[in-house]
């Protein structure tokens, strides 16, 4: 599904990832800590074409393909989807207007039939039900006026929606209270199959009771450090990062 090469890169001067190598499989839950400035949110931005970064070495590559020259809208079309830490808020412009016309991007790149109105609705309203959200999400603009926890189910709105094969969470539990946290992690339980793979970044152990990982990393001033299994999410909870610093 994805594999990232050697991947050195970093902004103006600064040298932030010092040679990243990562392999998830078609429906693998990999998880990233780390603290913050160690890469994590350079890492996903890279992954998901944002500009403003210098690669001088390695490779992205998804499903076998090298996507550094894609754009985000290519590879967004390609099943790859980015969930942010401070999700984007866009006045005038409502949930299903915006939802219906990606998913119809989506679609018609695809080559499949585009959904007329009815359909669209019929099929989001079961995302709804699902993320215990309200119908009248639909007609609010996009973020605006939404708490911290109504930005983050709507993000996962969008994922259930567009249904990449590629999902990245970048500290999607940030400022989450633990009910949210929850639905949330239901929301993204329900999603998973043998297929879809997610790539989950976050500070802390809290998000991965929920959502439990194939495979955890430690990420340390650019370099994986540490990789195990869910158990160490759970030691670094413990003991912190400062024993994988030496």
């Amino acid at each position: 599904m994805l594999k990232v090469k050697d991947l050195h890169a970093g902004v103006d001067d600064k040298m932030i990832l010092k040679g990243i190598d990562l392999c998830i499989n078609p429906g693998e839950i990999h998880a990233i800590m780390g603290r913050n400035g160690s890469g994590k949110s350079t890492l996903s931005n890279l992954i998901s074409g944002k500009d403003g970064y210098a690669i001088t070495n390695g490779d992205i590559l998804y499903k076998n393909e090298s996507i550094l020259d894609w754009s985000i809208e290519r590879r967004a079309l390609a099943g790859i989807f980015m969930s942010f830490q401070y999700p984007v808020v866009m006045p005038g412009v409502n949930n299903t207007y915006f939802l219906k016309a990606a998913l119809n991007a989506k679609l018609k790149d695809a080559g499949k039939k585009e959904l007329n109105a009815a359909e669209f609705l019929k099929l989001v309203k079961k995302k709804l039900i699902d993320l215990d959200m309200d119908t009248s999400y639909l007609q609010r603009a996009v973020n605006e006026g939404f708490s911290g926890g109504e930005k983050k189910r709507n993000e996962i709105l969008q994922m259930l929606t567009l249904e990449p094969e590629l999902a990245i969470m970048d500290e999607t539990d940030s400022g989450l209270d633990i009910d949210a946290l929850k639905i949330i992690a239901d929301g993204v339980n329900k999603y998973r199959n043998a297929n879809r793979s997610f790539l989950v970044i976050t500070h802390y152990q809290r998000l991965l009771r929920y959502i439990e990982p194939d495979v955890v990393h430690v990420l340390i001033d650019g370099k994986f450090v540490r990789s195990g299994g869910k158990e160490l999410a759970l030691e670094l909870e413990e003991k912190g990062y400062q024993w994988l610093e030496h």
